[in-house]
């Protein structure tokens, strides 16, 4: 197996001159999406340096106790990020409540079965594969799920009149959004679909390119890659499916009235 080349501090502020640069380009045309650009470079390098801190020392100490801590966090993080990301906000709690269960539901039970039915490592719970499987998880599901409940919500504001007016005519609240929620759903399993559709032709996934060049042999690299890729899909479905029911069913109150009116547009 090849020794895997180091990359330096040099290397990185190289490249995030770059993106510094490409920053700047932008920041004529959307000063939001330029200073956006920059402050997620700069978060992400941050989360990713302590996140390799805090993995070092798991590492080094394997313990249930510890990989569960981290799977908590990491998956309360995932639900914040998913009501963070929505255009219109609702009840914060609520919000967050249904892009948490969601993702435990989605991400968290199917990595449980990778973990104990498939791999079956001793212990299941390593870190080397539960943090890492979990993590590639929560990031494709979290974002599938923000796009289909963004799309609902966005879609019961400019069809509140043609909603409210088949509620009028007697049709039941969930045939009333019918076509709504359908749009949600189409919207957040579309990244999924390309994501698996491209695989292998147009791009390398990340997992793959990683034991690519950690020196893994590449039918190994490649049946791991399948793996996390049909996860990834089967729990990004499934969580789209359950908020996607919960989100139409909040627009609604006990009467079966459209209450639009407790969220609020987010510029």
């Amino acid at each position: 197996m090849s020794e895997i080349q180091p990359i330096t501090l040099v290397d990185l502020l190289l490249a995030a001159l770059v993106m510094v640069a490409l920053a700047a380009f932008c920041r004529p045309w959307s000063r939001k999406s330029a200073s956006g650009l920059l402050t997620s470079m700069g978060r992400m390098a941050l989360q990713l340096t302590l996140l390799g801190l805090v993995l070092q020392a798991i590492f080094d100490n394997v313990a249930l106790h510890w990989v569960a801590l981290v799977s908590v966090v990491m998956m309360l993080a995932a639900g914040h990020e998913i009501t963070a990301r929505q255009r219109w906000r609702g009840p914060r709690l609520r919000e967050f409540r249904t892009g948490l269960i969601s993702m435990v539901s989605g991400s968290f039970l199917l990595t449980l079965l990778a973990l104990l039915v498939i791999i079956q490592h001793d212990p299941w719970y390593h870190p080397r594969y539960a943090i890492p499987f979990l993590g590639m998880m929560l990031g494709n599901t979290m974002t599938a799920i923000a796009l289909s409940i963004n799309r609902i919500q966005e879609g019961a504001h400019q069809q509140q009149a043609r909603i409210e007016a088949r509620l009028a005519l007697g049709e039941p609240w969930h045939r009333a959004i019918h076509e709504i929620r359908r749009d949600g759903i189409h919207q957040g399993t579309l990244p999924v679909i390309n994501m698996m559709a491209a695989a292998g032709i147009v791009s390398l996934p990340g997992m793959m390119t990683g034991q690519l060049v950690a020196g893994a042999d590449p039918a190994t690299a490649v049946s791991y890659q399948i793996l996390i890729m049909i996860l990834i899909a089967a729990g990004a479905t499934l969580g789209i499916l359950l908020a996607t029911r919960m989100t139409v069913r909040q627009l609604f109150d006990d009467r079966e009235r459209l209450r639009l009116d407790q969220y609020r547009k987010i510029e």
